[in-house]
């Protein structure tokens, strides 16, 4: 059986044979190519080491094998991707598990960088929400960090589900209960200020 693409970004290509899903970064010919490389080489091991840790503590694809091609294979999540799905779900209940998961994974230290229900799926028969794409994710402690992952799901949600984005921001934002919840409460009100401030101008 051949591989077929089943996603292409900017930054990477995702291909799938039978169980199996493979993330290859995209060479970029803008860059010095010694560079290029040591760049995707780098941030490949980066975004494999944030998804094994992740393993243990929240629904994500098990990595299978990691090579020196820039490659991530891993298995194939049959399931519903939420983009296309939310409002068809019990979303309440969904909601409520991306407030656990985002919960788990702020508390490990590890920021998302592109919280979307894009990157997520639900899986009927384990009626568990997997986190997927950690390209751009990072170690992060950082209150700002965690309250930005947050605001950018917002706009996601807004943009992408206008007819119940509101109901399920409050739904994950009531389940959100990570360590230094006030501070990260704060800061985002302090973002959305900065947005509506540049929307005046």
């Amino acid at each position: 059986m051949t591989s077929k693409t089943i996603a292409q970004g900017a930054e990477a290509i995702i291909t799938r044979e039978k169980d199996k899903v493979t993330k290859n970064r995209i060479k970029k010919s803008y860059r010095i190519p010694f560079l290029d490389e040591k760049l995707r080489k780098s941030r490949t091991r980066s975004e494999a080491k944030i998804i094994k840790k992740l393993e243990k503590i929240i629904p994500v694809p098990k990595i299978l094998k990691t090579d020196e091609k820039q490659e991530i294979i891993m298995d194939f999540i049959a399931g519903k991707k939420l983009s296309e799905n939310l409002e068809f779900l019990d979303y309440k209940k969904v909601c409520k598990q991306i407030a656990e998961n985002i919960s788990k994974m702020h508390n490990s230290g590890i920021v998302h960088g592109d919280l979307t229900t894009s990157n997520m799926i639900y899986v009927e028969k384990d009626k568990k929400v997997y986190f997927i794409d950690f390209g751009l994710a990072f170690h992060s402690e950082k209150i700002e960090d965690k309250a930005v992952d947050l605001h950018l799901l917002q706009q996601a949600l807004e943009a992408k589900h206008f007819r119940v984005w509101q109901e399920c921001y409050k739904i994950i934002m009531d389940n959100y209960k990570p360590e230094k919840y006030k501070d990260i409460m704060q800061r985002i009100k302090v973002i959305e200020s900065r947005g509506r401030y540049k929307d005046k101008y």
